[in-house]
């Protein structure tokens, strides 16, 4: 059925449910996993902030501290399948938006599923915030199960 599952995560509890299904889901097909962590662009206007403030680099300070939390996160989540005895490798994508990463990594890495969490706003926070679950449903030809 499934070969090469992707598994998005930002590390909350949510995405903790979408990792463990889609393990399980993983070692009940025998596929392997990649999972995914992305972390957005720097904003401007805070890093400005962070600068006035006296922080002397703060691009850098901040790309530091999302890698070190993606790769926390990643870290965590290879431990939990090696545990499972699911072959799987992670990849951090930073600076973008994380549905294009999730989008663009399941195509570059020949993934047949997509797993990942919703977070579940209603109509009004969809609109004005915009839903990562939503946008990579929208933009993907690759089947995804949403986890909620």
């Amino acid at each position: 059925m499934y070969k090469h599952i992707l598994i998005a995560t930002d590390g909350s509890e949510l995405a903790q449910r979408a990792v463990t299904h889609g393990l399980t889901l993983a070692k009940s097909v025998g596929a392997r996993v990649t999972f995914l962590s992305a972390t957005t662009m720097w904003s401007a206007m805070e890093m400005t902030g962070h600068a006035q403030h006296g922080e002397q680099h703060p691009i850098n300070d901040f790309e530091a501290r999302s890698a070190k939390w993606a790769n926390k996160i990643l870290a965590a989540c290879k431990e939990q399948a090696d545990q499972a005895g699911v072959q799987a490798t992670s990849i951090h994508v930073s600076d973008t938006d994380p549905d294009r990463a999730i989008v663009q990594t399941a195509k570059a890495r020949e993934c047949d599923l997509i797993v990942m969490a919703s977070h579940g706003r209603g109509p009004i926070g969809r609109l004005l915030l915009g839903s990562v679950a939503l946008k990579v449903l929208t933009y993907t030809t690759i089947p995804v199960q949403i986890v909620r």
